[in-house]
Parts: structure tokens; sequence; C-alpha cells
């Protein structure tokens, strides 16, 4: 274990909260407090890694749609930490994720945004979506859209279920899982 690892928590787990509260009797943090507890833990993970890798950044934690949300703005080198189509971001989220679960002892759902990519990319998806709704409406024919990740389809999906006399599928297996636009019978 390198000293990185060490530096931002990749050690022992500490006790679960939820399973230290079941087990003395107490009862736990509401729904809320735990996604603000997850967005504290995850803040701290990820200051302790801008501080390693030296990179400047505002971080700011939020809750919404049931899950905890982490963004990190307004450092110059923050896109090196999104990747070309988001990948180190999805790395990145996965890695917070899981020493959210080590300190919690529960896996976390939370999104992590750097440098508003996500924010972009979510309005992107939107239109794309719509536009291809817009397509199989007018033609009449399925339209397959390129393989996306599991956030980049839901974005989709939900643009597409906006949209009457549509719906729309995912098929194929990931990494290659794509979006599939149908008119309705």
């Amino acid at each position: 274990m390198t000293a990185a690892d060490t530096e931002l928590g990749a050690e022992s787990a500490q006790p679960a909260v939820a399973d230290a509260e079941e087990k003395s009797g107490r009862s736990g943090p509401s729904g809320e407090e735990l996604l603000v507890q997850e967005g504290d833990i995850a803040g701290d993970y990820l200051e302790r890694l801008l501080d390693l890798l030296d990179f400047d950044g505002d971080i700011d934690l939020d809750v919404e749609a049931g899950r905890a949300i982490v963004s990190i703005d307004g450092g110059d080198d923050l896109e090196k930490l999104v990747g070309p189509r988001g990948n180190a971001l999805e790395a990145l989220q996965e890695l917070t994720r899981l020493a959210v679960q080590q300190e919690t002892g529960v896996r976390s759902r939370l999104m992590l945004d750097i440098a508003g990519w996500r924010a972009e990319r979510r309005e992107e998806l939107r239109d794309l979506g719509k536009a291809s709704a817009e397509k199989v409406l007018s033609t009449g024919e399925k339209v397959r859209l390129q393989p996306m990740t599991p956030f980049e389809r839901k974005v989709v999906h939900d643009s597409v279920a906006e949209i009457d006399g549509v719906h729309s599928e995912s098929e194929g297996d990931d990494p290659r899982r794509r979006v599939v636009i149908f008119p309705k019978p």
C-alpha cells in the first residue's frame, strides 16, 4: 500500500455508522442526513486527492433527487480529471463511492461532476434524445444511438419519455450498451 493509498483512506474502514447505531440501539440518521454525510465523506476524500495532485478546485456538496451530488469547480487542471468522454470522471466517481462505502458500510449512489462536464453533457444528451425522437416520429423508423454510459443512457431515456409517440429501450452489454428509440405502435 502506498502513502497515497493511506492518505486517501484506503486503509481499514471505520465501523459503519448504520451498523454501530443498530448495535447500540440508537436510531440511524434520516435519509437526507445520510446523504449529507455521504457528501461530506466524499468531499473530504476528494479534497485530499486534489491536495495530493496539487490541483486547485472548490468542492460543492448538495443533495438532489435522493442522492448526494458533489461537484468540483474552479481549477485550471480539472479537465484532466474528466478525461476523454468523461472516462476519468467515471472512474473517480467510482473510487469516491467506494471511499464513502468504506466509511458508512452502505453502497453510495453519489454523483460526481467536475468542471461542469456532467451538466454540459446532460444538456447535449437531452438535445440528442429529443432530436432522435423527432426523427423517429417523422420517419417511423427506429434509431440506434452510439454506446453510452449508464448516466448518459438515463438522460436520453428521460428526454425521450417526454415526447408522445415514441419510447426507448437499452440494448447490448456494457460497454457497448446503447439506447434504441422506437415509434409507439
